[in-house]
């Protein structure tokens, strides 16, 4: 290290900030799990003279622009609390960083509320999907040396990190997130990027499904934080509640993120991948599943669930066995028997029931018989949400990686172009 200051050891703690379209995680390295996962969307709302306590600081260089300064809203408590004409925006675009004003906001937070400590203490160590683009990788450079100081800044691929924390250098990750699900070939720790396989297919496609479902039967998708009080109904009965009365009119975009909660909420206790391809009669022998809405009508479910999740695999293209078999096949041929027998699973998506075990099935009838195919997925749902998180947790605290960091001084002597070649 040019400085000879030593960025790891107990004295100083590196931070570990991993985006994604859900959420961002953010935590010190050498802890288990994230200190906090903050939602990926910032309320924006135009200021008003009273000051509510403990809120983002009203930002003063758009004042000009606009007749009154805006107010950000951040994290769950504020953005599940309705304002008048506040909109939600959200920070990530394809996986990759696109509103830089609103990432700051959350960056300002992060270090406010969550580590609250000075960003100058600290050096960083960021997760970027494997297709970020050069542009964005440096204006992150640049935004983290200029604005927040920091002492020391490194950028690894989500997909090496989920690799990491499962104990692999050498895998093929599957992360099935939000947007998207990818398929990302790891060697010795580096992605081999000309063989990532991605669809757009991901959580948020489950819940479009699941929502249209819903709506098709009439369901009331009203989210529990308009609820002022509901009686207890008998099954598939009427609900009876009571709406919250509010004096302005709720914006669309907080209406649509709160329906959108509510229905993952059914997505992820109810929604259920069969072990095959999904089969009506397969489905209807399987005890049902019972859910209750915010409203208080509650029913229960039954192959509904299967055919829901059956989205994520039935497509010739775009499911996740096919991907995972396009992208090892991608590969040189001498790696893809390291690449199969170490399959990484990560990704909140992937903790849908029945994920694991019907692509592992669905892999294993696409896998050449010469190969030997072993599946790696965490059980715990920590690991498997914060897979990434948790391998940057691992690297940043590892002794031999201290001399990787790009330090504050090479930045100053050669600029954010540095970054391409510290951190390739």
């Amino acid at each position: 290290m040019s400085s000879g200051m030593l960025y790891g050891g107990d004295e100083i703690g590196a931070l570990v900030f991993d985006p994604g379209h859900h959420s961002l995680r953010v935590g010190y390295a050498q802890e288990d799990t994230p200190k906090a996962e903050i939602p990926s969307v910032v309320g924006v709302a135009p200021g008003d003279p009273i000051k509510l306590e403990s809120e983002a600081k009203p930002d003063d260089s758009n004042i000009s622009s606009t007749p009154s300064s805006w107010k950000y809203y951040i994290d769950t408590i504020y953005l599940h609390t309705p304002r008048p004409n506040m909109e939600l925006h959200s920070y990530m675009k394809d996986g990759m960083i696109e509103n830089w004003e609103y990432f700051e906001k959350m960056m300002d937070y992060s270090y406010e509320k969550i580590i609250q400590s000075e960003s100058h203490f600290h050096p960083v160590l960021f997760s970027e999907s494997p297709w970020n683009q050069r542009q964005k990788r440096e204006k992150l450079t640049e935004i983290m040396f200029e604005k927040y100081k920091v002492p020391a800044f490194y950028l690894v691929k989500n997909a090496a990190l989920a690799a990491f924390a499962n104990g692999r250098a050498t895998a093929l990750v599957i992360d099935s997130g939000a947007t998207h699900t990818s398929a990302v070939p790891v060697l010795d720790g580096y992605v081999i990027s000309n063989a990532v396989v991605k669809s757009p297919l991901g959580g948020d496609y489950l819940v479009l499904r699941a929502r249209e479902m819903l709506e098709s039967l009439g369901l009331d998708l009203t989210p529990s934080v308009l609820i002022a009080n509901k009686e207890v109904v008998r099954d598939k009965d009427k609900p009876r509640y009571t709406k919250k009365a509010f004096s302005f009119d709720i914006t669309n975009s907080w209406m649509t993120y709160m329906t959108k909660k509510t229905v993952q909420d059914f997505q992820q206790s109810v929604l259920q991948v069969s072990e095959s391809p999904y089969d009506e009669r397969v489905a209807a022998s399987i005890p049902m599943v019972h859910h209750e809405f915010p409203t208080g009508y509650h029913q229960d479910f039954g192959s509904e669930r299967f055919k829901l999740a059956e989205g994520l695999f039935d497509h010739a293209m775009l499911g996740a066995g096919y991907i995972a078999a396009t992208s090892a096949g991608m590969c040189d041929v001498d790696i893809r028997p390291a690449l199969y027998s170490s399959v990484v699973l990560t990704g909140g998506n992937s903790l849908v029931q029945g994920f694991s075990d019907r692509l592992s099935k669905d892999l294993s009838s696409r896998t050449p018989g010469s190969m030997r195919l072993k599946m790696i997925a965490a059980n715990g749902t920590v690991e498997r949400r914060f897979g990434a998180w948790v391998g940057g947790s691992i690297l940043a605290s590892i002794g031999t990686f201290q001399q990787m960091w790009m330090s504050m001084q090479e930045y100053q002597e050669c600029g954010k172009a540095q970054i391409d070649r510290k951190c390739p």
